[in-house]
């Protein structure tokens, strides 16, 4: 995978804004587990998708992508949570709830397609 394609470019700039939603849970609410929680899921999405660069095989490839959609999901989890216990405004949510369906339509739509290309 190439540093210049669109999934490794969307999940940089989304671990970017985890962090940032990170930092803010702490400083502005004092809220310090939740934080610790979208920010490992939030960030390894893209981890992963960086490190799927160097997958060992075609399987491999699939596998860390994969696993990459499972954080993504689980971060669409604590983005709704933070959403529903009042910690994030409509206005983040709406943001980050859009970038990460994103994300995971994204992660879907390649995995589908090496699957089927592996058939």
């Amino acid at each position: 995978m190439q540093k210049n394609n669109i999934l490794h470019q969307k999940s940089y700039a989304f671990a970017i804004r985890v962090v940032n939603l990170s930092q803010y849970l702490i400083k502005e609410k004092k809220e310090y587990i939740l934080s610790k929680q979208i920010l490992r899921s939030g960030t390894s999405v893209g981890a992963l998708v960086s490190e799927s660069e160097f997958a060992q095989s075609h399987a491999d490839f699939i596998n860390k992508l994969t696993i990459g959609l499972k954080e993504a999901n689980e971060t669409k989890y604590w983005i709704n949570l933070l959403h529903d216990t009042n910690f994030i405004s409509k206005a983040m949510y709406t943001s980050l709830l859009s970038d990460i369906k994103e994300l995971i339509k994204l992660l879907v739509s390649i995995i589908k397609k090496l699957k089927e290309k592996s058939k």
